[in-house]
């Protein structure tokens, strides 16, 4: 007699969790060939990948195209680069030409010795170096190598040049002579440091007041002027004081030559 545990229904398959239970087959990825869950025909990312090319937003290869950043035009880096260059350049000349000129108006000024006046203190080819502020905020003084511009009355031959240098001897209201060659102010003997020893300081008999052949009084706002070089200079001894008006600046720097380079 057969056994009576045995039953002919066919026995109920089991659920499995997550697969479909209307007979659909399951969404994901089935069973590869060797028992494996994934596919070994679906590619997978590419253990070498090709770089991208520079410039290629997308890294996907390609030639790259130069792209200026402020401009936004192809191919415009380079010439919008020399552009700027261009104008930068030209820009910093002109302001460095406006400035030399505004120091050179009013600042300071550059001169070119032409004559033995000076000397032994500024030789002939010597550049010099003029402050024209300084006396906008002091005085003038005794000692002070000026540069001035050509009085009207000056006429001592040779070419004739826009401005003079000298050393100013005398100030205004003072009375200068010259006696036993030496200069007085106000009767007494002036010490001149900067000449060499017995340089002599002569009159000149022009028949001008000035002419220290007798004591003088200088006007009110003018300096009496003369040369270090006191047997070969024209100076106030012919044609007179010069007015403030007519000082350019004060002499403070020899520049040239250079091995003769000093402050005044």
């Amino acid at each position: 007699m057969p056994p009576t545990d045995a039953d002919d229904t066919p026995p109920e398959q089991a659920t499995v969790p997550g697969d479909a239970v209307d007979g659909t087959p399951p969404s994901g990825p089935g069973p590869g060939p060797d028992g494996g869950g994934a596919d070994p025909l679906t590619p997978g990312p590419a253990e070498n990948p090709e770089p991208a090319t520079l410039g290629d937003p997308d890294g996907a290869g390609g030639v790259a195209t130069l792209v200026d950043q402020e401009e936004g035009k192809p191919g415009t880096g380079r010439p919008a680069a020399r552009h700027r260059w261009i104008i930068e350049t030209a820009a910093i000349v002109v302001v460095a030409v406006l400035v030399a000129l505004v120091l050179r108006t009013f600042v300071v000024q550059t001169y070119f010795i032409p004559s033995g006046s000076m000397e032994p203190t500024l030789q002939i080819g010597d550049r010099i170096l003029v402050d024209k502020l300084s006396y906008h905020l002091h005085g003038v003084q005794r000692g002070d190598i000026v540069v001035f511009a050509r009085p009207k009355d000056e006429d001592c031959g040779g070419t004739p040049v826009n401005d003079l240098v000298k050393r100013v001897i005398g100030l205004p209201g003072e009375t200068i002579s010259a006696v036993d060659g030496h200069v007085d102010i106000n009767g007494k003997t002036l010490k001149e440091p900067w000449l060499p020893f017995g340089t002599p300081t002569e009159s000149v008999d022009t028949g001008e007041p000035y002419d220290l052949t007798a004591p003088y009084k200088i006007p009110p706002g003018y300096y009496y002027v003369m040369g270090d070089n006191r047997t070969e200079s024209c100076d106030s001894r012919y044609w007179g004081p010069i007015p403030k008006s007519l000082i350019v600046g004060k002499v403070v720097m020899r520049i040239w030559p250079v091995s003769s380079i000093r402050f005044f």
